[in-house]
């Protein structure tokens, strides 16, 4: 699982060869999301702060993130990208 980047305790995550659509996953502590990059619409959970913070992170970031899930279907190493500060 390629870290993308880590920010107040949240770590996001993309992996190779994963299903459409588009998304990343977010983890906090025991909590887990799969979040769409387009929409941002969410499967699973994260409490709402987190969840505020991965969504505002995601915003700022959607094209590197889709730069990353194209490198991701070609099986090849993906760039981190800047955490939420």
């Amino acid at each position: 699982m390629p870290e993308l980047s880590r920010f107040f305790g949240i770590v996001v995550a993309m992996f190779w060869r994963e299903h459409r659509p588009p998304h990343f996953h977010a983890f906090y502590a025991d909590h887990h999301a799969e979040v769409e990059i387009a929409s941002g619409a969410v499967e699973g959970y994260l409490p709402s702060r987190a969840l505020k913070l991965v969504q505002e992170w995601r915003r700022l970031h959607k094209g590197e993130l889709m730069v990353d899930w194209d490198l991701a279907e070609k099986r090849r190493t993906l760039k981190r990208i800047a955490p939420l500060e």
